[in-house]
């Protein structure tokens, strides 16, 4: 077992966040504003926790997920569809106040994101009262995974009791509008997963994604800051990585790009897995890289079949 996480690697993995429909159109050819765009447009469940927890789920590792659906049908099939995956859905919450949320995103022809709207209305019912009523869980998991979704009670309401249950923490900070909501709990995140920009936020410093020694170097200081482990990603230019004990970088896979939404979901949980299985971190985030990049080819945000299997068959770096 490495040294991340010391608790019972079998104990279900704890994840609260946001979930919504994810609806994704790729225009086909330049995108022209003020006008309608021939595109592609496809729908599926998203959201990073419960992307997150999908993933979890395939991969074979038990997970209880806390979100809010809308008392709608969307909301019906996806919990339906999730307890499928094999994912715990009894601790979600139900709110008749607000329909369950939604992310539309504009991809261009190359599958690079263009711009993303989001409707998470509905994860402002998830109160801190919420959380308390169910402490158990957390004393029960091998660790909490969390969205920058939550509100700032919500979310510190959620470290104090992981820290009470004295399990350890990961986060993805989600937007570069939500990230400064994990600023304050930096020391006591074992691991968190910043794109470039949201690095930057944190370290209060722009730097070139194309250059894999400057964001290592943010990446060093973030976990100088108390960071556990961090996990910067920088989209076709790989992922960088560092602990108190190694740092590196990965490339990304040449892959055709399908759909960018849940690549870096994808890339969390598997890391997460890895870890918890033992694996090293080296190893971890190169498995990470490889469920990334399998994710991209695939019009969705979970890859269906994915598995540990599946990815060491696509590991080849």
């Amino acid at each position: 077992m490495n040294q991340f996480f010391t608790s019972t690697p079998e104990a279900p993995v704890l994840v609260i966040g946001g979930s919504g429909v994810d609806i994704i159109g790729q225009v086909k050819g330049e995108l022209h504003r003020n006008t309608s765009n021939p595109a592609r447009i496809r729908s599926s469940f998203g959201g990073i926790a419960r992307n997150v927890a999908e993933n979890l789920a395939r991969l074979g590792h038990a997970v209880k997920l806390i979100t809010v659906v809308g008392r709608d049908q969307a909301g019906d099939e996806m919990l339906r569809q999730l307890a499928e995956a094999g994912v715990d859905t009894s601790s979600v919450l139900r709110t008749p106040e607000h329909s369950t949320g939604f992310y539309l995103g504009v991809v261009k022809a190359d599958g690079v994101m263009q711009f993303a709207l989001d409707d998470m209305r509905a994860i402002a019912a998830l109160t801190p009262s919420y959380l308390r009523e169910r402490n158990e869980l957390f004393k029960e998991a091998a660790l909490v995974f969390v969205d920058a979704n939550l509100s700032a009670d919500t979310l510190r309401t959620t470290m104090s009791l992981a820290r009470r249950a004295k399990v350890p923490v990961c986060a993805d900070p989600t937007s570069i509008t939500l990230a400064n909501r994990l600023r304050p709990y930096l020391n006591r995140l074992h691991l968190i997963t910043p794109n470039s920009n949201e690095a930057a936020i944190f370290c209060e410093q722009p730097f070139e994604a194309a250059k894999s020694q400057q964001a290592i170097t943010v990446a060093k200081y973030l976990v100088g800051q108390g960071v556990g482990i961090v996990l910067i990603t920088l989209a076709e230019f790989g992922v960088v990585y560092a602990s108190s004990e190694t740092s590196g970088h990965i490339p990304a896979l040449r892959t055709k790009v399908v759909d960018p939404t849940g690549a870096g979901d994808a890339l969390n949980s598997t890391v997460i897995f890895a870890l918890l299985n033992g694996l090293s971190l080296d190893e971890a985030v190169r498995l990470g890289v490889s469920a990334a990049s399998l994710t991209l080819r695939h019009p969705g945000s979970v890859l269906p079949s994915l598995s540990l299997e599946l990815l060491y068959d696509q590991l080849v770096i």
